[in-house]
């Protein structure tokens, strides 16, 4: 049995791992050649993880150590496993991927959420329908599917905001160069957290973001494609 357990959201099916935050850790964990318990877990299920002081996945136990947030645990990671393959290249390259980290977080999130998050209600498990509505329409201030209503127009103005990735990825295949690293998994679990719960359609099939995409997509053994998801 692999020493490292991960909590994993995961929807109604629970094949269907739908966290950003924890695409971002499991492609740690494949970039790290690490072998993982994943656990599949639900927003009601608090008292699962009661033994983290908090209430919201990733959660990794790694032997006698409970690591949250994501990035923690990719720091964690990183200097527990220093013989595996380096997720950040360095202290400059932890430095820069920690600037994409907050990039995700507090602008690409807040773009893509509205023009998928009503998708989501219908995937996540029956007893956890009222508490995913409830707490997303109090960030919103609106039903659900509010929210999303005139994406077809909105998301020209998303694809605008992936204008700095589009410019790198035209150079180069992987934000972090030749090869990917923590920068891209942090950025691709956003594009994986709408592919497993949305059928609408974020990327022109002719963008450089779309082939970055799949790439990720394929990558250690098609970890990521595995999942049940939607072909977009």
């Amino acid at each position: 049995m692999p020493a490292l357990r991960l909590y994993d959201l995961a929807g109604a099916d629970p094949d269907r791992r739908f966290s950003p935050f924890c695409w971002r850790t499991k492609l740690a964990l494949a970039h790290k050649e690490l072998a993982v318990e994943t656990l599949p877990w639900r927003f009601t299920d608090k008292d699962e993880i009661a033994f983290s002081g908090q209430g919201r996945v990733p959660v990794l136990v790694d032997g006698d150590t409970t690591v949250i947030d994501s990035w923690a645990i990719a720091v964690h990671l990183e200097t527990h496993y220093p013989d595996r393959p380096s997720l950040f290249g360095g202290d400059v390259g932890m430095s820069v991927t920690r600037f994409l980290n907050a990039w995700t977080d507090k602008v690409l999130h807040p773009a893509l959420a509205p023009l998928v998050i009503s998708d989501i209600h219908a995937h996540v498990a029956p007893q956890d329908r009222e508490y995913f509505r409830t707490t997303r329409e109090k960030v919103f201030g609106k039903p659900l599917e509010e929210v999303s209503a005139g994406r077809d127009e909105a998301v020209l103005s998303f694809r605008q905001t992936l204008e700095p990735l589009r410019a790198v990825l035209q150079l180069q295949p992987y934000l972090a160069g030749t090869h990917p690293a923590y920068a891209d998994y942090i950025v691709f679990g956003a594009f994986q957290w709408a592919r497993c719960i949305s059928p609408f359609k974020l990327l022109a099939d002719d963008d450089a973001v779309a082939a970055w995409r799949l790439r990720l997509l394929n990558s250690f053994d098609g970890l990521a494609a595995s999942t049940p998801g939607y072909p977009v």
